[in-house]
C-alpha cells in the first residue's frame, strides 16, 4: 500500500478505573475517511400456585420514544454509552464527538440515537435493536460487551466497541479502542533497537497488569531480550512505591516497563532512580498519552512510550472546546472516528440492508483523528503508533507512526 498523505480539509483520559503497526508494507492506499472541517479552524456546533419450570422468555421491549418509522434515506445507528452514573462524563464526551462528526461531514445518511448503558447495557441494546438500529457504536466498557452482544446478535446487528480489551472481539464485535498490547510492543521494539537487553516490569494486579505482562513477554520473544524481573502491586500510592523499592533492590536490568498511568509511574520512577534501577530506561504504555505532568517530573526524563499521534487530536480538542465549552476526554476521538468509519462504509451500504461487516476488514485500512488503523481478522483495530520520549520538559516524537501496514 502506498504511503498515505493525510489531508483533512476543514474540523483526558478515562477515570482511575479505566486507566489502565513496520516494514514489508502492502501497496494500496489508505481509504480516506477524514472529515471536512477538522483542520479548517471552524467552530463546531454539533411478574399461581403451580410452579412451572419452563423458562419464561424475556419480553421484547415496547418501541420507545426513539422508535421512528422506517427511514428510506438514512441508516439508523445506535450509540451505547453511559449517560448517567460514574462514567457519564465520558459517555457524554463520546456522544458529543459523534455529533461533531455528523456536523463536520454534513452527513445526511446517518441517524444516531444514544442509549444509556448505565441503566443496563443489555436493556439498552435490546431497545436499540427493537427501535430498528442496524449498527451499534459501543459499548464503552468491556464488561458490557457480552450483554450487548446477546441482545444484538440474533438480529444480526454488529457492534463497534470503544473498549481497549482485545479479548471481547468476535465476528460481530469489533474493538476500536487503543489496546495496551500494541503500545507495549511498539515501545519494546524501539528500546531493543536502541540497545536495551534486560527488561523488568512493574505491573498492577488485575486484568490490565496481566495483559501488560503477556505483551512484554511476547514482544521479547519476537524482538529478543530477557525478562529479568517483575513486581506486582495493588493500585495505590504506597503499593507501587514498595514494589519499585523491591525491584530497585534487585538490579540486573537496563529497562523497566511501568504499566500504569502517569501519576503512579512518576512515583515509581523516583524510587527506581534511587535504587538499582538508576540509569535504566523507563518505559510506559498508551496510558501516558496526553499526560502533561510527565514533563514536570525529573525522574521521567528520557522515558519512552508509544501512542497514536496527537497531531490531529489538538485540532479536534480545540474544536470540541469551542462547541461544548470544555476539553474532551482523550477517548472522545473514538466516537468521532467511529462515525467517519461508518460513513466510509455507507458509500456502498444500501439503506434497509444489514450492516456489511466484511467491509470492516478492508486491508487498505482507514484514516481518522487518531491516524491510520485497520481491523485484523480477530476484530481488533490495528493502529499506527509513534514512539515518544520525555525530553527537556517536553514530550517529543522520536519515531513517527508508520503510514502503511504490514
Amino acid at each position: 500500500m502506498m504511503n498515505a498523505t493525510v489531508s483533512l480539509s476543514g474540523f483526558a483520559r478515562l477515570r482511575d478505573g479505566m486507566k489502565a503497526l513496520t516494514s514489508a508494507m502492502t501497496a494500496r492506499r489508505l481509504a480516506f475517511v477524514g472529515a471536512a472541517a477538522l483542520l479548517g479552524g471552524c467552530q463546531l456546533i454539533p411478574d399461581g400456585d403451580t410452579v412451572s419450570t419452563t423458562p419464561v422468555p424475556e419480553p421484547t421491549p415496547e418501541p420507545s420514544a426513539t422508535a421512528l418509522p422506517p427511514d428510506q434515506t438514512r441508516h439508523r445507528i445506535a450509540l451505547l454509552v453511559p449517560m448517567s452514573g460514574n462514567t457519564a462524563e465520558i459517555g457524554q464526551a463520546l456522544a458529543n464527538a459523534t455529533t461533531m462528526a455528523l456536523l463536520d461531514t454534513d452527513a445526511q445518511n446517518l441517524r444516531i440515537t444514544t442509549y444509556d448503558t448505565a441503566r443496563g447495557a443489555g436493556a439498552a441494546a435490546r431497545q436499540a435493536v427493537n427501535d430498528g438500529n442496524s449498527l451499534i457504536l459501543g459499548p464503552l466498557l468491556a464488561e458490557n460487551v457480552a450483554a450487548v452482544q446477546a441482545a444484538a446478535r440474533p438480529a444480526d446487528v454488529p457492534a463497534i466497541a470503544f473498549s481497549n480489551d482485545a479479548t471481547v472481539a468476535s465476528p460481530d464485535v469489533f474493538v476500536l479502542g487503543h489496546v495496551p498490547e500494541q503500545s507495549i510492543r511498539r515501545t519494546v521494539r524501539y528500546a531493543r533497537e536502541a540497545g536495551s537487553q534486560n527488561f523488568a516490569a512493574l505491573l498492577p494486579e488485575g486484568d490490565y497488569g496481566q495483559r501488560a505482562y503477556d505483551a512484554l513477554r511476547n514482544s521479547l520473544a519476537d524482538y529478543g531480550g530477557n525478562l529479568s524481573a517483575f513486581e506486582r502491586y495493588a493500585r495505590g500510592n504506597t503499593s507501587i512505591v514498595g514494589a519499585a523499592q523491591r525491584l530497585g533492590s534487585r538490579g540486573g536490568y537496563d529497562a523497566v516497563l511501568i504499566a500504569d498511568g502517569a501519576r503512579l509511574a512518576i512515583q515509581a520512577a523516583g524510587e527506581l532512580r534511587e535504587g538499582g534501577g538508576r540509569g535504566s530506561q523507563i518505559l510506559g504504555t498508551e496510558l501516558w498519552s496526553g499526560e502533561g505532568e510527565l514533563t514536570r517530573a525529573r525522574a521521567m526524563e528520557g522515558a519512552l512510550f508509544s501512542a497514536v499521534s496527537d497531531g490531529r487530536f489538538r485540532r479536534f480538542s480545540d474544536s470540541y472546546e469551542a462547541r461544548f465549552g470544555s476539553k474532551p476526554y482523550r477517548i472522545a476521538t473514538l466516537g468521532y472516528d467511529a462515525v467517519l468509519l461508518t460513513l466510509r462504509i455507507a458509500r456502498d451500504w444500501e439503506v434497509g440492508r444489514d450492516f456489511p461487516t466484511r467491509q470492516l476488514y478492508n486491508s487498505d485500512g482507514f484514516l481518522g483523528v487518531d491516524g491510520a488503523f485497520r481491523f485484523d481478522r480477530d476484530g481488533v483495530a490495528q493502529r499506527a503508533l509513534e514512539v515518544r520520549q520525555v525530553r527537556d520538559g517536553e514530550i517529543v516524537a522520536v519515531a513517527p507512526a508508520p503510514t502503511t501496514f504490514d
